[in-house]
């Protein structure tokens, strides 16, 4: 058999195309590239998921695990060579089984493979179960060494044979010790030690039964004298149970006629009561009443504040109009008018006349030269030009001065206003005058305060003064005013109080009627005498006798039951000779299985030695071409555990001994001679290793190609890999190298 293409929606693969060469196939891809999903779509594809396999802790279910990263459904499809035509093997989903649908067919013609099922179809295309393809040509990532399988030791017994493949040792030996273990597996467990058991006891319980006919004739009379006793004792308190019943039925008229009169009480509680809001209520109404008292205090004290602040406030509003400067205004217009004035009457102050009389001087002389010149028409002399400055200073200086003293005077009134001697003055007078105005204003405010106080709490006292007569009114019509209100409230709360009062007696009466047995029905009259004895003696005597009659019956019970549960004297004498009889049976069985057991092991060790000289001698011939002649010898035990002997050596060492790589390739050995035993070499299934060389130096990965380029001139092989080595060493050997799509 031969795979020609596959393609692939099982995990990271999405639609990916995988098309091995027809022997020696190499995929070169990095980690996570594919290689071990592409193994596991193989074995998939051929033998489908395990049915059992679930999640568990630590461990995901194959058909879990490999659900498409992308989220499409999981499917697959096989191109393969099968005796010589092509066939096509599809698998998908169905329903919701992931990998629920499977058809076969030919490729020519796309008619169904009739004999390939979903079930059959590996083990009829690699003519192999699954357990033994794992265990030799499908070689998984880190899983070289081989195990125990049932399957894999038919195989083996059918080569050693005959070549038929019904059962194997390890199986036969099981249920060989199964059947040994189920008649004796030790001194207590199995059939012969459990009717020993039975013996034993049958025989014990024959020897209780007469011990067990006396004790049980003497609880019997302990019983008869007990039940006598407690019946004397039953019939005295009977008689205290009745005189006790007629008490209670005198308390419990009593009770019942004291809750009538509280029913009465309480009545007329709430007819004196009417319709009186709850006591809470009335309870805040007391205090909102408290607080209307407080408040005429308060109005009174408000309305006495109101002629004081007014009159404070008329005089300091006098005192503010009668000043001569800023009367009639107020703080901001003062300010500004005198800051005006101020301003002026320092402008006018302002010195400047000395300046401009002195620059007369010489605007006169040049003026007087001028006139000089004009009158006399000659040039300048000493007296013409001083008697021209003289003109000069008269006509310039004299009018600067005049202009002077005006000033002097407009500012001398502006000050006489104030009654001020200068500017700064005015300012003075005008911070004053604020202080007058502020005060006239607060007091102003402080009598409106004063009035809108009392305003405020009359409304206060007149709402709360309406809201409490509304309150009152419908218990108490005739109140008109808060006394009568507080007198009200007072008579109300009483009578709330009265009818509470009444309620708690008739609870408490009716409590005490509740807590009272009902009568019980008619029993013996009361005696006219007390019997005698106190009742509490009489019941702890009672109890006693009731405790001891109860052990006596149990007493009687059980031996009653341990004789019925030991059976017929005659029954157990015939199940005694029935055991025995059986006992016989099962020894001599257990003596004939074991005489099997010996004979099968002896025959494994036949078969054993007829077949494991072929596998150890094609293994180690593996062995040597894969460590280039280190290993001559390999060697697998019963338990497949395999061995290795180096070149020159005497003893073999077990695989736990060896390096990891060493161990591999004894492994790869073993199992490449298990392909050339056990397998079909007619229509030769292929060869799958996962990484197999991961651990192989260099020099052995080499000589581990030459060794699969040889196998695969006899069955197609293909190697996934993660290295670049491999590729470089099958180059010119005709090998067919891939990358993983």
């Amino acid at each position: 058999m031969k795979l020609k293409k596959l393609t692939a929606t099982f995990g990271k693969l999405e639609k990916a195309v995988l098309t091995p060469g027809e022997g020696f196939t190499l995929v070169e891809a990095p980690n996570e590239g594919g290689k071990s999903t592409w193994a596991a779509f193989l074995r998939a594809m051929f033998y489908g998921f395990p049915p059992r396999d679930r999640d568990k802790v630590g461990y995901i279910a194959e058909k879990n695990r490999y659900q498409p990263w992308s989220g499409a459904a999981m499917e697959g499809t096989i191109e393969l060579t099968y005796q010589g035509r092509d066939l096509t093997l599809r698998r998908g989903p169905k329903g919701a089984a992931p990998w629920g649908a499977f058809s076969a067919v030919w490729t020519a013609t796309q008619e169904p493979v009739g004999f390939l099922t979903a079930e059959n179809c590996g083990e009829v295309l690699l003519g192999v179960s699954r357990e033994v393809f794992e265990r030799t040509a499908f070689l998984g990532q880190g899983n070289a060494a081989l195990d125990a399988s049932p399957d894999l030791e038919k195989r083996v017994a059918a080569l050693a044979t005959s070549g038929e493949e019904d059962v194997s040792f390890s199986q036969v030996e099981r249920r060989l010790r199964d059947w040994l273990n189920r008649r004796r597996s030790n001194s207590r467990n199995g059939l012969i030690p459990k009717l020993e058991e039975e013996l034993d006891g049958l025989e014990a319980r024959q020897a209780q039964q007469e011990g067990l006919l006396r004790r049980a004739q003497a609880a019997r009379q302990e019983k008869e004298a007990l039940e006598a006793q407690k019946a004397g004792l039953e019939a005295q308190l009977q008689a205290h149970s009745a005189a006790r019943q007629a008490q209670q039925s005198q308390r419990r008229a009593q009770a019942q006629a004291d809750v009538e009169t509280a029913r009465t009480q309480l009545e007329a509680a709430q007819a004196a009561a009417g319709t009186l809001p709850p006591a809470e209520e009335l309870r805040q109404a007391q205090g909102e009443l408290s607080y209307a008292n407080t408040l005429s205090a308060n109005l009174r004290l408000a309305e006495k504040a109101i002629l004081p602040t007014r009159q404070a406030a008329e005089e300091a509003e006098g005192a503010a109009q009668a000043d001569p400067c800023f009367g009639g205004m107020d703080a901001a217009q003062a300010a500004a008018k005198a800051q005006a004035d101020h301003d002026e009457a320092a402008r006018l102050l302002k010195k400047g006349a000395g300046p401009l009389t002195l620059l007369g001087a010489p605007a006169g002389a040049v003026l007087g030269t001028v006139l000089a010149r004009g009158m006399n028409g000659v040039s300048f002399s000493l007296p013409i030009l001083i008697l021209g400055a003289l003109i000069g200073w008269a006509l310039v200086a004299l009018p600067l001065f005049l202009l002077q003293k005006a000033k002097a005077k407009r500012a001398g009134a502006i000050l006489a206003r104030y009654d001020a001697q200068s500017p700064k003055e005015i300012i003075q007078r005008a911070a004053a005058y604020g202080e007058k105005a502020a005060a006239a204003l607060e007091a102003r405010r402080n009598a409106q305060a004063a009035e809108a106080e009392r305003d405020k709490l009359s409304a206060q006292k007149l709402e709360l003064t309406g809201r409490l007569l509304c309150l009152v009114h419908p218990f108490a019509p005739e109140v008109t005013d808060l006394f009568g209100v507080s007198a009200a409230l007072s008579r109300a709360l009483q009578q709330g109080e009265a009818l509470r009062l009444a309620q708690a007696r008739l609870e408490a009466a009716r409590q005490v009627l509740s807590a009272l047995p009902e009568p019980e029905e008619a029993g013996p009259a009361a005696p006219a005498v007390l019997p005698q004895g106190d009742p509490g003696e009489l019941a702890a005597r009672l109890s006693a006798v009731s405790g001891e009659l109860a052990r006596a019956s149990d007493d009687a019970a059980r031996l009653a039951g341990e004789l019925r549960s030991l059976g017929d004297p005659a029954e157990l004498e015939a199940r005694r000779s029935a055991l025995l009889e059986e006992l016989e049976l099962r020894r001599g069985e257990y003596d004939a299985i074991s005489a099997a057991l010996e004979s099968l092991t002896a025959a494994d060790s036949l078969l054993r030695e007829r077949f494991s000289p072929a596998v150890n001698q094609r293994a180690g011939a593996y062995l040597a071409a894969l460590t280039g002649g280190k290993y001559d010898t390999a060697a697998l035990t019963r338990q497949f555990q395999a061995l290795a002997r180096e070149a020159g050596q005497t003893a073999p060492r077990p695989d736990l001994v060896l390096s990891g790589g060493t161990a591999q390739q004894l492994y790869l050995a073993v199992r490449l001679a298990m392909c050339d035993l056990v397998l079909p070499q007619e229509n030769a299934c292929p060869i799958l290793l996962d990484d197999a060389l991961d651990a192989f130096d260099d020099a052995r990965a080499k000589l581990a190609l030459e060794c699969l380029l040889d196998v695969a001139a006899r069955r197609q092989v293909v190697l996934f890999t993660c290295h670049g080595r491999e590729k470089a060493m099958l180059a010119g050997t005709g090998a067919a190298i891939l990358p993983a799509p």
